[in-house]
């Protein structure tokens, strides 16, 4: 499976994005999808997630703000960002994997956010 991922910009505080990750190379209904982010010297860390049955898990520090949606048919993922914040900045990544097996990750895309 090879993931792109595309959306990320330049936004002002309180504003939105959408990120978008398209997965080519096999269907992925069955994977579990998420995004991950890292920023300047922190480690990468988890975002949010939607599991292949519908449920969504969300990082403290998006909840709220952050929407993580699928849509099986066209092998794409979706962060919907709004109320960004400067802390926000950082390379998103997306992913997709079933533990144990299978473990897929896009490219990144860098998101912005000025105070």
């Amino acid at each position: 499976v090879q993931l792109q991922a595309s959306g990320g910009g330049l936004v002002q505080a309180g504003g939105s994005l959408k990120l978008t990750c398209l997965a080519s190379g096999r269907t992925f209904s069955s994977l579990t999808t998420g995004w991950f982010r890292q920023a300047p010297g922190k480690e990468r860390e988890f975002v949010a997630s939607k599991w292949s049955g519908g449920r969504t898990s969300y990082a403290d520090s998006v909840k709220g703000r952050f929407t993580i949606s699928r849509d099986n048919a066209k092998n794409t993922v979706y962060l919907q960002m709004n109320s960004l914040k400067p802390e926000d900045t950082a390379v998103y990544y997306c992913r997709a994997w079933v533990a144990g097996a299978y473990d897929y990750w896009g490219q990144g895309t860098l998101v912005t956010v000025s105070s």
